[in-house]
């Protein structure tokens, strides 16, 4: 990551130097939160998500003097947008290759623009404040983002997504903080063993506070798969994460539900690291051109509805 960023002003806006049509960002969760490139937005009163997201974009767009790109994941409708929008407030959705084109420079400068270590820093400043619904949806928003810029499998997706694996557990959310864990440390069995230990430890402690049965049984199956390919590949393991992997075993031995029958011998096994990467990212699909809840004309300060 580089720590050279680019010069902004109190309100977090590029310098008018920055390269224009930079793409933007913007978030909204399933609750209706919403977040642009790492700010979540004051809504106020009935205000849509999609209006707030334009009025913030054009507000960018009128600062640089230049078209700007944005790309909206909008898990409410489970539906990813790109957007151009203009300095006179106008703004259309565009189709992937209308896109501005793909590529380490132009990722290298919208993260310089926007670094996203100081979304991380805005994400604990609100943990420490005690705001962990708004640290949950900025964790969100900034993993999702880079999951659909670098992949789940890139070093920055998967801290994002640890931090947002260990918000859910301050939250008591157990079930949600398992399943990012376990996608974080699936990820390390797969490429990089020596760094999966303190992962798989992580899940583990998610996992036993789960008093689902099944789910216990499930996601304890794939946590005994991971340590035990752990011991198997001789990677040393801490007294402590020991005593996770035998706590792990006992309490599926022990487990009310008998676990599921182990797959026949025609069926490959399923092991440590394999498997969807991140079954948790529902897919989302595509926006159609020209969609009416991002459009506006010019001048306009709302959006029309679809």
């Amino acid at each position: 990551m580089t720590s050279s960023l680019t010069p902004r002003n109190e309100g977090n806006l590029p310098a008018l130097s920055a390269p224009p049509l930079i793409r933007l960002d913007a978030y909204v969760a399933e609750d209706g939160s919403t977040v642009v490139n790492g700010h979540l937005l004051e809504m106020g009163g009935t205000r849509p998500p999609n209006e707030a997201i334009l009025d913030a974009i054009a507000m960018f767009a009128r600062t640089l003097g230049a078209p700007v790109a944005a790309t909206v994941i909008d898990r409410s409708v489970l539906q990813v947008a790109r957007l151009r929008v203009h300095p006179d407030g106008s703004s259309r959705t565009i189709a992937d290759e209308e896109d501005l084109p793909p590529g380490r420079e132009r990722t290298a400068a919208e993260e310089e623009a926007f670094p996203p270590l100081a979304r991380v820093e805005r994400i604990i400043q609100h943990a420490q404040r005690g705001e962990l619904h708004a640290a949950s949806v900025l964790a969100s928003a900034l993993r999702e983002h880079l999951t659909l810029r670098r992949g789940a499998e890139d070093e920055l997706s998967l801290e994002a997504r640890a931090i947002e694996a260990y918000l859910a557990y301050q939250r008591g959310d157990y079930m949600l903080s398992t399943v990012l864990a376990l996608t974080v440390a699936r990820i390390r069995c797969r490429t990089d063993l020596n760094r999966a230990a303190p992962e798989v430890a992580r899940a583990t402690a998610a996992w036993q506070r789960l008093t689902d049965d099944g789910q216990v049984a499930t996601r304890g199956q794939e946590l005994l798969h991971m340590w035990e390919h752990l011991a198997t590949e001789g990677i040393p393991l801490e007294p402590s994460h020991q005593a996770m992997a035998r706590a792990v075993r006992s309490r599926l031995e022990r487990g009310p539900r008998s676990l599921p029958a182990p797959a026949p011998a025609t069926a490959p096994a399923v092991t440590a690291g394999q498997g969807p990467i991140a079954p948790e990212d529902t897919p989302l699909s595509p926006t159609r051109r020209g969609i009416r809840r991002f459009t506006r004309r010019p001048g306009r300060s709302a959006g029309p509805q679809s």
